[in-house]
């Protein structure tokens, strides 16, 4: 729940009312109507308009922010990894393949199975 005052973006449109999507505003109330699909009224001062709006039309600005910082520095990684040929890193970066091949390493080992254990145990006496 966004607080009273709180800078917010117009990220979304759900009912088509033509809001500003992209401007910034101030929460001034909540609507706390049952009866009423808007959760919220926004103050947008480029507009000089107040709009009614749902949770998920608006976004806290620091949100917004933050999602663009990680976004900036993955395309950063991304680029890094490519600039200087470093194949593990990208497709760790692009695949998540870090976690997954950790997890691939330790499974068989744990998960080997009667007949394999004594195999290799047998395939190690005999050397």
């Amino acid at each position: 729940m966004l607080r009273l005052g709180e800078k917010v973006v117009i990220v979304a449109d759900a009912f088509e009312q033509n809001l500003p999507i992209g401007d910034y505003g101030y929460v001034i109330a909540y609507d706390r109507n049952p009866d009423n699909a808007f959760d919220y009224v926004i103050r947008i001062p480029q507009a000089n308009r107040n709009f009614y709006v749902t949770a998920e039309d608006v976004e806290t600005e620091a949100d917004l922010l933050t999602e663009e910082a990680e976004r900036t520095t993955q395309e950063a990684l991304i680029d890094f990894a490519l600039s200087t040929h470093n194949e593990k890193l990208f497709y760790q970066l692009m695949n998540g393949e870090a976690e997954q091949t950790e997890d691939a390493e330790t499974s068989p080992k744990e998960n080997m199975s009667q007949a394999e254990f004594i195999k290799q145990v047998n395939l190690r006496a005999w050397i």
